[in-house]
């Protein structure tokens, strides 16, 4: 048995959810439209999974979240929406076990089972976010080993100039500049500039405007 606060203003998704949920009629569901009605649903039962659109609702930001996670201690989170950045999903999940995620469109069967282990008090991750979490770490750990030298020659790359204009902008010889697309290509684990450009815009050190094609 388990209560459920659905805060979630898409009302399809609500819809199918609520249905899901009463197919064990142990469980009991109430709706939130915002969070001053949040507040009082957990106020009358804190031992509550709460299932979140956190974007389509009325919470201001990430701390305000946390803040209401960690004045409810005893309710569990689980965050589902179409659409969660690897920056909001590191810092809700490393804040409180209280946190579980799926997105709306991972597979039911994920869905089914985000429901039910937040059900039985224990935390439940989504292959799909597990990834973006993963990929995005993966990407910035291999942009912390260039120098800044690297990451401006790569930016220069993007741009689309050659190794001699960029030796002459830098005041530097032919064999200096190849020896950096190098040692760039070595640490990145790429073989092409292409490559590498890719992880500079993945990264936040190159803008697409700045890509040239």
């Amino acid at each position: 048995m388990a209560n459920f606060i659905l805060a979630d203003n898409q009302e399809v998704t609500r819809y199918a959810l609520e249905n899901y949920i009463r197919k064990d009629e142990s469980n009991t569901v109430c709706r939130a439209i915002d969070k001053v009605a949040l507040t009082q649903r957990l106020r009358d039962n804190e031992n509550s999974v709460v299932v979140l659109d956190y974007a389509l609702f009325d919470i201001g930001d990430i701390n305000q979240l946390i803040v209401l996670s960690e004045r409810f201690s005893m309710a569990r989170w689980l965050l589902f929406s179409s659409e969660m950045s690897h920056q909001f999903l590191n810092k809700v999940l490393y804040s409180s076990h209280q946190f579980s995620v799926v997105f709306k469109d991972d597979s039911i069967k994920d869905i089914r089972e985000a429901l039910q282990t937040a059900a039985a008090g224990q935390r439940f991750v989504s292959q799909q976010a597990m990834e973006q979490i993963l990929a995005r770490r993966h990407s910035e750990e291999k942009a912390d080993v260039l120098t800044a030298t690297e990451i401006e020659i790569v930016r220069a790359i993007a741009k689309g100039k050659t190794t001699k204009e960029i030796a002459e902008e830098r005041f530097s010889s032919v064999h200096t500049i190849t020896t950096h697309r190098k040692n760039i290509f070595r640490k990145l684990g790429v073989n092409t500039a292409h490559e590498a450009i890719k992880y500079g815009i993945r990264a936040g050190w190159i803008s697409t405007s700045e890509f040239y094609i």
